[in-house]
Formats: C-alpha cells, sequence, structure tokens
C-alpha cells in the first residue's frame, strides 16, 4: 500500500474508534509494526494525530461544532472581494481545483457562465454550479462530512491522485506570522496537501481576519504558496513573510 493511502487508512481508523495501538494497525494494514511508528511519528509531527507509547490517539476537530451557515454569514464582504479578485485568475478552459470553505463558494457563484472545469469535494461548490451547462464539474466522492458540507477520507484523497489542474484555490483557518498555512480541521488538511500536490499554480484565498491566524494542524509552508488573494488591512508583517517566500500577493 503507499504511504499516502496507508497515512488516509490509518486517520480513518483513529477517527473511526479515538485510539488504536501500533500491533492492530500492523495487523490491518499487513505492514510491519517498525513502519507504523514511522507513519505515526509523521502524522504526529504534522499535527494529525496525536502519537502515544504502544499507539496513536485522534485530535480534536476543533470546527466538528460550528456549522457551515455560521462561517459563510462571517466578514462575508471581505469574503466576497477575495472571491472576486479569484475569479479574474481564471481563465476560459482552464481546470481548476476549489477546495472547501465559504470563499471558494463564493468563487464558484463567480464562474458560472464561464468555460472552465472545476474539481471540488465541495458540496457547496456542487450546489453553486450543478445547473450551470457551462461549466464542466467534476465532484471528488468520499464520505460527507456534513456540518461543512465537504467529501473527506480515502476514497476523495484517491480521486484527487487522478487529478491535473492548472491551479487550485485553497481556504485555511488561518497564516501564521512566519506565513505557515494551518487549520482546525482534522479531516480536510491531508485533502489540502494533496490538491496542492494536484496542481500547476496554489492560490490562497484568505480574508485579512486570517492575518496572522490559528490553527493546530500544519497544511504547508508559504514557500508552496504562489498567489495570495487577501483584504487590504491583513496583517503586514504577515504578508510580508509570505512574499519573502516567493508569493505574489494580491490585495482588494
Amino acid at each position: 500500500m503507499l504511504q499516502r493511502l496507508r497515512h488516509a487508512e490509518i486517520m480513518r481508523r483513529v477517527r473511526s474508534s479515538g485510539a488504536t495501538s501500533v500491533r492492530d494497525l500492523a495487523s490491518q494494514l499487513g505492514v510491519s509494526p517498525s513502519t507504523i511508528r514511522r507513519d505515526l511519528e509523521v502524522l504526529d509531527r504534522d499535527g494529525t494525530l496525536r502519537r502515544v507509547r504502544g499507539g496513536a490517539l485522534a485530535t480534536v476537530d476543533a470546527d466538528a461544532d460550528r456549522p457551515f451557515s455560521e462561517v459563510a454569514a462571517t466578514d462575508e464582504q471581505d469574503k466576497e472581494a477575495v472571491a472576486a479578485r479569484a475569479a479574474e485568475l481564471v481563465g476560459d478552459g482552464d481546470v481548476v481545483l476549489l477546495d472547501i470553505g465559504t470563499t471558494t463558494m463564493r468563487l464558484a457563484r463567480r464562474l458560472r457562465g464561464r468555460r472552465v472545469t472545476v474539481v471540488t469535494s465541495s458540496l457547496a461548490v456542487l450546489d453553486a454550479l450543478r445547473t450551470d451547462s457551462a461549466v464542466e464539474l467534476l465532484l471528488l466522492g468520499g464520505m460527507v462530512r456534513r456540518p461543512y458540507h465537504s467529501l473527506v477520507g480515502v476514497l476523495t484523497e484517491a480521486a484527487l491522485a487522478q487529478v491535473v489542474a492548472d491551479r487550485v484555490f485553497l481556504g485555511a483557518s488561518g497564516v501564521r506570522p512566519d506565513g505557515q498555512l494551518v487549520d482546525t480541521t482534522l479531516a480536510e488538511v491531508p485533502l489540502k496537501r494533496a490538491m496542492i500536490a494536484a496542481a500547476g499554480q496554489v492560490v490562497l484565498l484568505a480574508d485579512r481576519h486570517k492575518f496572522p491566524g490559528t490553527g493546530a494542524l500544519r497544511v504547508c509552508g508559504p514557500e508552496d504558496v504562489d498567489v495570495l488573494v487577501t483584504n487590504e488591512g491583513a496583517d503586514e508583517a504577515t504578508l510580508r513573510a509570505c512574499a519573502a517566500a516567493g508569493a505574489e500577493v494580491l490585495l482588494t
């Protein structure tokens, strides 16, 4: 089994039970205990799970009790401005990956009528584009995460491995002062990383309130972001850190 798929299966089992042992994982996945230990060390460093003696524990998903509608109603004008600027980056014929989130949902609405291909794990994006015959819409499979209108899990990650996109429009819970992208949603972090790997260009959509931001889980470093779209008023020191790492900063 590929390491990426093995990590996803480990996380599925840890989330399902809350805790699991090295011995059980090795038996279930058909690999050696030493391989599982190395896997758990990697996932622990990433903040995806908590490594403990003899096994691993699930970390807390901080967004589990915050519904999509509540997030969508927050900072609406700033999100709309970011989505409008992001839409200008999309060219006719482009294949774009849209991450989950309320800003990418707004971007999807602005792509109505465009001759583009949209690939997404967001049910909110699906709702925005399902009746638009101009847009070629590809929905990634997976387990439905109802509170945040998304699809997650090993099936979603496996589908992403087949995708080659011109660019991904990525969301995040926040950007730390050193430019690190962080998130609070355990189930979404592996998908964000897979989307980054599948795209030729990475565009981060983050309104000004996410600079600097907080989150327990690292998504990627600032060097992995090609373009950053945010609002005037975002923390200048954080933006400088992103620009120094090579990101083009676009302000609305």
